[in-house]
């Protein structure tokens, strides 16, 4: 199999497993309510405190719209608290509740699991070239999301 071949086949099943054991990792019997796109946003709110919905949808990449969508069902979990700020009636504050606190180290646990197993296994030099490769394919996925990177066949 030459690389072109093998590299693709790895990243398609790289992908399509870390779906399936992030979302098994999500899902336990506290947490059986989330989703991994509802976590994805707990992550973006983060714990640094309110965060008003068009700074939360541009670090997700998607509209403030579709945020509203996702937040309204995580307020009604209880995982997200929402005000209006004080100096601005307009703009819609977002923060994680003591739940969504919780559901946020979950999940952050879960990354720092997975990425130890990983480099763990790894010389010095191979956690350099590994985080040289994924900072460049980050890259690629940047470009071709923003439409600046796609190729013409």
């Amino acid at each position: 199999m030459d690389i072109n071949s093998a590299l693709n086949e790895v990243l398609v099943k790289l992908f399509r497993n870390i779906n399936v054991i992030e979302e098994r990792a999500i899902r336990t019997d506290e947490y059986r309510d989330v989703t991994t796109n509802d976590m994805h946003v707990i992550e973006a709110i983060g714990m640094e405190g309110a965060k008003n919905m068009t700074s939360v949808a541009r670090l997700l990449e998607v509209t403030t719209g579709t945020l509203t969508i996702a937040i309204n069902s995580l307020v009604k979990k209880g995982y997200v608290d929402r005000v209006r700020s004080e100096e601005d009636r307009r703009v819609v504050l977002i923060s994680l509740s003591e739940k969504g606190k919780r559901a946020y180290l979950h999940h952050r646990k879960f990354h720092e699991q997975m990425i130890d197993s990983i480099v763990e296994e790894l010389t010095e030099g191979e956690q350099q070239v590994l985080e040289k490769a994924l900072t460049k394919l980050d890259h690629f996925f940047g470009s071709v999301n923003s439409g600046r990177g796609q190729k013409s066949s």
